[in-house]
């Protein structure tokens, strides 16, 4: 199976109804009461008739339709029943084991260091054209390393590592210093995010913009957007360029793609504070609105390993040069950013997620705004499958990854139609949805016609004349 989110329907384009494409699979006249025969003038009254009608227009507009112009339903399942059906040895942790992964992880990262410092060097590699190659795959392959230690602080974070609290902050604070991210910081940021997955006023990572918000960022008035001309090929690989190498270090030091609802901090932290660089809203200040003042000391510690990190750094590149350290870390590094990034983007960025307004938010539907992608052999032997089953983990982010497959299936019965994975095209696959999700997914907003607990569901559109059309507004009125 390529995806089991709803199909993707790449040739809707503006000039296609969605309504007419929602509608064209035929349907039993017992399907729905809006469905069935009309009665003839010479059974009922034409008022009759009209109510009929009005009645059909008012359930088509009812419809939830997502970005790829599918009738979405609400999931009705319960957070319960999905802990259920999950086998209880998925549960059951093992700190011996997630050590032996650290250690080969570091394993991996140390004997890649040794080979090409020992064997690519102008003694043996000549040509300083095939060293620069060389050298440039050795980034890339630390990089890959890197963010497999980096999922096992995450997995640290959600204490999945083990069941010592101990053990998992120990080793997470340690491989996370190592790689400049403030564990206790992000731990505690991250674990807000699944308890509020898919809330527009309280999660912490992709946050998408409204289509007001997007219309200012572009300059122009909400009722305007609809009709601009789409995005050229250029500025969207700008816009993922700049997402992929910036994305992350503002995330730490601006919390963009956060919420930025701060004045709601009940200890008053976030009066005046908005997300933005030299805001005040960082994952290194513990005055941030982003914490607690009992959580203030661990701020502090994360800092203290980011510290340590960066003085051995300075250390190394006095020592050894800053050439060697740029090729060494720093590039590597980035490269672990750009991994980070591009997974957390495309777990909660795809035409067929939904957003929820706080009024139709609750757990069990936010976490199945997430969706299960394929980056193989690399995502499950590299990366600890932290892209192949992410939908089991926003429901129960205890399971270790080493059970998470298995935790996956069982699932799967319980959230039918609601479990999403795009699989399509593996690990090439997963490249073409970076490209698409910033083509299809620009900003979301309601349904037309959508009233009451399904007004508050927003979905992508986009300006691109990719999937369901965005609304058409009206301009507003100039006032007298």
């Amino acid at each position: 199976m390529s995806t089991t989110a709803l199909p993707q329907e790449a040739a809707l384009r503006r000039n296609v109804n969605v309504e007419s494409e929602l509608s064209s699979a035929s349907v039993s006249p017992s399907d729905s009461p809006f469905d069935s025969p009309r009665r003839s003038p010479s059974q009922t009254s034409l008022s009759s008739i009209e109510d009929d009608e009005a009645t059909e227009k008012s359930a088509k507009k009812e419809k939830l339709v997502d970005g790829n112009g599918n009738q979405f339903e609400i999931p009705g399942y319960t957070i319960k029943q999905i802990r259920e059906a999950i086998p209880a040895h998925c549960y059951e942790r093992s700190g011996l084991r997630g050590l032996g992964y650290v250690a080969r992880d570091i394993t991996l990262l140390a004997v890649t260091f040794y080979i090409f410092n020992t064997y690519v060097t102008p003694e043996i590699v000549p040509s300083k054209l095939a060293r620069t190659g060389l050298w440039s795959l050795y980034t890339v392959i630390q990089g890959l390393f890197g963010t497999g230690l980096w999922v096992l602080a995450h997995e640290c974070g959600h204490q999945s590592f083990s069941p010592s609290k101990t053990l998992n902050d120990t080793v997470g604070w340690i491989c996370h210093s190592a790689l400049l991210v403030p564990y206790f910081s992000w731990k505690i940021s991250h674990g807000k995010h699944h308890k509020a997955t898919g809330n527009m006023e309280r999660d912490m990572v992709f946050v998408p913009s409204t289509r007001e918000e997007y219309s200012t960022k572009i300059g122009k008035l909400a009722h305007e957007v609809s009709e601009l001309m789409e995005d050229t090929p250029l500025f969207t690989a700008g816009v993922l360029v700049q997402q992929q190498i910036g994305g992350w270090p503002y995330y730490l030091t601006g919390n963009v793609t956060g919420h930025n609802y701060h004045e709601r901090q009940p200890e008053g932290k976030g009066k005046g504070k908005r997300n933005g660089f030299l805001q005040g809203v960082n994952h290194f200040l513990p005055s941030s609105p982003l914490y607690e003042k009992k959580d203030e000391h661990l701020i502090l510690l994360s800092d203290l390993g980011i510290a340590i990190t960066m003085a051995a750094l300075i250390l190394v590149g006095k020592n050894f040069g800053w050439t060697n350290l740029l090729v060494w870390y720093v590039i590597p590094y980035l490269w672990v950013n750009h991994w980070l990034v591009a997974i957390t983007y495309l777990q909660h960025t795809d035409p067929s997620l939904p957003h929820y307004e706080p009024k139709s938010w609750n757990f069990t539907r936010g976490a199945a705004a997430t969706i299960d992608r394929n980056f193989w052999p690399i995502g499950p032997h590299i990366f600890h499958g932290i892209i192949e089953t992410h939908v089991l983990h926003h429901y129960v982010s205890t399971i270790p990854f080493y059970n998470a497959d298995e935790a996956t299936e069982a699932i799967k019965p319980i959230m039918g139609k609601h479990y999403r994975s795009n699989t399509a095209g593996g690990l090439w696959g997963f490249f073409g949805s970076l490209w698409s999700g910033a083509r299809r997914c620009q900003w979301v907003e309601r349904c037309e016609g959508a009233t009451g607990e399904n007004e508050g569901i927003l979905f992508y559109r986009n300006r691109n004349g990719l999937g369901a059309p965005p609304a058409k507004l009206s301009a507003p009125k100039n006032k007298a």
